[in-house]
C-alpha cells in the first residue's frame, strides 16, 4: 500500500497492483457447453511442467487459468470476447467503480480476543490466567452448539470488497493503483471486475 495525491491534492490510501495480461484461451457457449464463460489464462510457467493437454489448450505454458462468468440478467452471453483476446489494465479507467476478490492473509491458529473481538476478563476479581479466555459456553451438557464462537483457525478465506475506485492506470508497466485496501500478502492473486 502507498498513499497517492488525486487532482483535487487530497491524500488516499492506495493499493499498487500488478497486472499481467490475461489471454482469453476459451469462449463457452449455453449452444455447445450448456453455459456461458470465459476462460482466461495468465502468467508462463516452464513447459516441463506444464502437461501436453494444457499446452494443447492454451497455445503455450501458461501458469494460471480461470473461468468467468456472465452477471445474472445478462442472459448468459459472453459479447466482445474472442479466443485469443488479450485483456490487459487498458480496459480500466481512472475512476472506474470496481469489486476485488482475493485470498486474505492466513493467520493460523488464533483465540476469540483476536478472531472474534471477545473483551476477555477483567485482570482483578480473582482472575489468574484468563485474561484472553472466552469464558461460559453455554449451559449444553456434554455438547458444544453449532456455531459457537471459539478459536480456531484464522484467515485464508476468500473476500470480497466493493466499492473501490480506480485511481491510476499505468499501460507502459501494467500498473493499476486502487482505492483502499485490498485483501492478500505481497504476491497473492487478486480478481479484480469492474461495476456496472
Amino acid at each position: 500500500m502507498t498513499q497517492v495525491f488525486d487532482a483535487e491534492g487530497v491524500c488516499r490510501a492506495a493499493t499498487v497492483l500488478k497486472v499481467s495480461p490475461a489471454i482469453v484461451s476459451q469462449v463457452k457457449t449455453v449452444e455447445k457447453d450448456g453455459y456461458a464463460a470465459a476462460q482466461l489464462a495468465s502468467g508462463v510457467q516452464k513447459e516441463h511442467r506444464v502437461s501436453k493437454a494444457q499446452m494443447g489448450h492454451f497455445g503455450s505454458a501458461m501458469a494460471l487459468s480461470r473461468e468467468f462468468r456472465p452477471r445474472t440478467g445478462e442472459e448468459g452471453k459472453i459479447e466482445g470476447v474472442d479466443k485469443g483476446a488479450t485483456i490487459n489494465v487498458s480496459a480500466f479507467e481512472p475512476g472506474d467503480d470496481i469489486t476485488v476478490s482475493a485470498i486474505s492473509k492466513g493467520k493460523g491458529f488464533q483465540g476469540v480476543v483476536k478472531r472474534h473481538g471477545f473483551k476477555g476478563g477483567p485482570r482483578t476479581h480473582g482472575q489468574k490466567h484468563s485474561e484472553r479466555e472466552p469464558g461460559s459456553i453455554g449451559a449444553t451438557g456434554n455438547n458444544v452448539l453449532k456455531g459457537t464462537r471459539m478459536g480456531g483457525r484464522m484467515g485464508s478465506d476468500k473476500v470480497t470488497i466493493k466499492g473501490l475506485k480506480i485511481l491510476q492506470v499505468n499501460t507502459d508497466e501494467n500498473i493499476l493503483v486502487i482505492s483502499g485496501a485490498v485483501p492478500g500478502r505481497k504476491g497473492t492473486l487478486v480478481e479484480v471486475f469492474a461495476t456496472k
